[in-house]
């Protein structure tokens, strides 16, 4: 399905490499603030109380918050757990406080809210956690990207491969360079945000090489530059990407205003991740192929003339 069709091929391949550089600044701040600044990392890495209270109706969870904020706690965590009655609470390592003088204090100001509230459990997350979520979603980036690289080395070329990863990487890293300037909290729903923007992005890539080696096999265009083959091909898969992309972030953007805090950072993450998709796959993933030296004969094996001597009679 198109919306439209653009009849003459639009070079972005002209301003590649001025797209490029803006492309490796922004990827050298990212990288910046990500060690400068780090993380913002949620309780979920750094351990803190987990409580589960329940209401005898459907819970108030705005006030839930809004209570707890009062009491100083900025970095908390209320969201339902199950049904509407229960509600999961997590706060960070308090310096003077243990478990049980938190979960007094938070029951306090939740009683005098509502007097029937309560205390289903309470218990507390250690730091080692944390470190076994950090060291088991960097084992899951690391097996994803190389799926993903193993995938387009067979489906293309390993020079396709190699671009379309930079390409996405490019944008999990700025992805994370924006958590890390703004100091977002960074949880584990945002993790899986991550995670799938590198296979949304790449999806993207995969259209567009896919493209690429079409034209290359069309008579008519497949005699081109290098450079006019992507051209055409990101021209003609416009329609389509503004399809895909925008009824993707119209859905994303609902959940980011309309999802409340629990939904809010992983509703942003995606939003970042999506529109870096669209720019890296062209001016990033293309723009790299195209340097690398792909060339028809990647993508489409010559065909072998036939032997004069094949088939004589001896």
């Amino acid at each position: 399905m198109e919306f439209f069709r653009i009849k003459k091929d639009i070079p972005f391949m002209r301003h590649a490499l001025i797209f490029n550089v803006i492309s490796i600044l922004t990827f050298v701040a990212a990288v910046f603030f990500l060690f400068h600044k780090g993380l913002h990392l949620s309780i979920e890495f750094t351990g803190g109380t987990v409580m589960e209270v329940a209401y005898p109706k459907a819970a108030d969870i705005e006030g839930v918050r809004t209570k707890i904020a009062d009491l100083g706690y900025t970095d908390m965590q209320v969201q339902s757990f199950g049904t509407a009655q229960d509600v999961l609470i997590r706060l960070p390592v308090q310096a003077n406080a243990d478990t049980a003088q938190v979960s007094q204090r938070v029951m306090g100001a939740l009683t005098a809210q509502d007097s029937a509230v309560v205390l289903k459990r309470v218990e507390f997350v250690g730091p080692q956690v944390g470190e076994e979520l950090t060291h088991d979603g960097l084992m899951a980036l690391a097996m994803l990207v190389i799926g993903i690289m193993i995938y387009l080395a067979f489906r293309f070329e390993w020079k396709y491969a190699v671009s379309a990863i930079f390409a996405n990487l490019h944008d999990v890293v700025i992805i994370l360079g924006f958590f890390a300037f703004f100091q977002w909290e960074f949880s584990l729903t945002v993790l899986a945000a991550v995670l799938a923007v590198l296979g949304y992005s790449v999806n993207e890539s995969v259209v567009v090489f896919d493209r690429v080696r079409e034209t290359f096999r069309d008579r008519k265009h497949g005699k081109m530059a290098v450079a006019d083959v992507m051209n055409h091909a990101i021209t003609s898969t416009i329609s389509r990407t503004m399809i895909t992309h925008g009824s993707t972030q119209l859905m994303v953007l609902s959940m980011l205003f309309l999802g409340g805090p629990t939904l809010h950072y992983f509703a942003l993450a995606l939003t970042i991740g999506i529109c870096f998709g669209i720019y890296s796959s062209v001016f990033v993933a293309a723009a790299l192929a195209m340097w690398l030296g792909v060339k028809r004969e990647d993508l489409i094996k010559p065909i072998k003339e036939k032997d004069e001597h094949d088939g004589a009679v001896v």
